[in-house]
């Protein structure tokens, strides 16, 4: 597995979990001891990890198959340097769970296990192939089509209604989107709207978003088509791992008025590894979090 640098994923609570990502199998190897300090609800990282070695030993003891599971893999420290580090894949992080007597493990399970079978889940694994499909290749850029086209991709066959311009008037938090049946005619603006700068791109963005054309998966649709453009016209795309969900939320409640704040946000964010697989795979993460409540 090629060495790769920390990324860090926001996890259940809102707490930072190390993570790498091993390209060879497809996969997710997370930090242990992260994990444990998350179970425990305990931020002294050598508590933590003194409670990982007991319950380490107490698991050999059991010939408990959890700890040959285990891979190290060198992750940065808070003091920048690279350490090997207990790590576990996606099951093996369930297996540990299991091992937690107190509620919170039971709460944490739910939410990590609901991105199996639930629409979000499979709707997120069909966000993951997008990076392999070669329909981002192939979509114009910044057009309702091509937007309509991703969001029937990462919901076709979840919703009757995936890639359709929605019908029927919608709102969220007390906020009114575009009407219904001005809709066409708005999305027509939006289309024309010039997309060569960075912030002609986020007012298109902020437009489209105020729009909000589907009934469900428009912030994980129109991130993606924000993506795309940033990268056709200015090489770029948003580390979107950089930008904290409740920072996010607010600038795009607060961009219907001014978008100020979700341009600083974003152009904040911005970096210029558009072709790395890492990073569309940490993109879509974020972006399915956010939207999670």
């Amino acid at each position: 597995m090629n060495e790769q640098q920390k990324i860090s994923i926001r996890f259940f609570d809102d707490r930072e979990v190390r993570a790498l990502w091993d390209e060879q199998n497809a996969k997710w190897w997370f930090s242990v001891v992260d994990v444990v300090g998350v179970l425990n609800q305990e931020a002294d990282y050598t508590k933590v990890r003194n409670y990982w070695k007991y319950l380490k030993t107490k698991l050999k003891k059991e010939k408990n198959e959890l700890v040959s599971a285990t891979n190290q893999l060198k992750l940065s420290a808070p003091d920048g340097k690279k350490y090997l580090t207990d790590t576990l894949d996606s099951e093996g992080i369930i297996a540990l769970a299991k091992h937690f007597p107190n509620n919170r493990a039971m709460k944490f399970l739910d939410w990590f296990l609901y991105s199996d079978n639930s629409i979000d889940g499979q709707s997120k694994k069909k966000a993951y192939t997008l990076f392999e499909s070669n329909l981002l290749d192939e979509i114009e850029v910044g057009t309702v089509k091509s937007l309509q086209q991703i969001n029937a991709y990462l919901f076709g066959g979840l919703y009757d209604f995936a890639g359709q311009i929605r019908q029927k008037n919608i709102s969220k938090g007390g906020f009114q989107f575009a009407v219904s049946q001005f809709l066409d005619a708005t999305l027509k603006q939006i289309e024309e709207m010039p997309e060569n700068k960075f912030d002609e791109i986020v007012e298109k963005y902020v437009e489209m978003n105020i729009a909000h054309p589907f009934m469900e998966g428009n912030g994980r649709t129109t991130r993606i088509w924000l993506d795309l453009m940033l990268k056709k016209r200015l090489k770029k795309c948003v580390d979107w791992s950089k930008i904290s969900k409740t920072d996010y939320m607010n600038a795009m409640v607060k961009s219907a008025v001014n978008s100020s704040s979700i341009k600083k946000l974003l152009k904040n964010a911005l970096t210029n590894q558009i072709d790395s697989r890492e990073m569309f795979m940490k993109g879509i993460d974020y972006s399915y979090y956010y939207e999670e409540h």
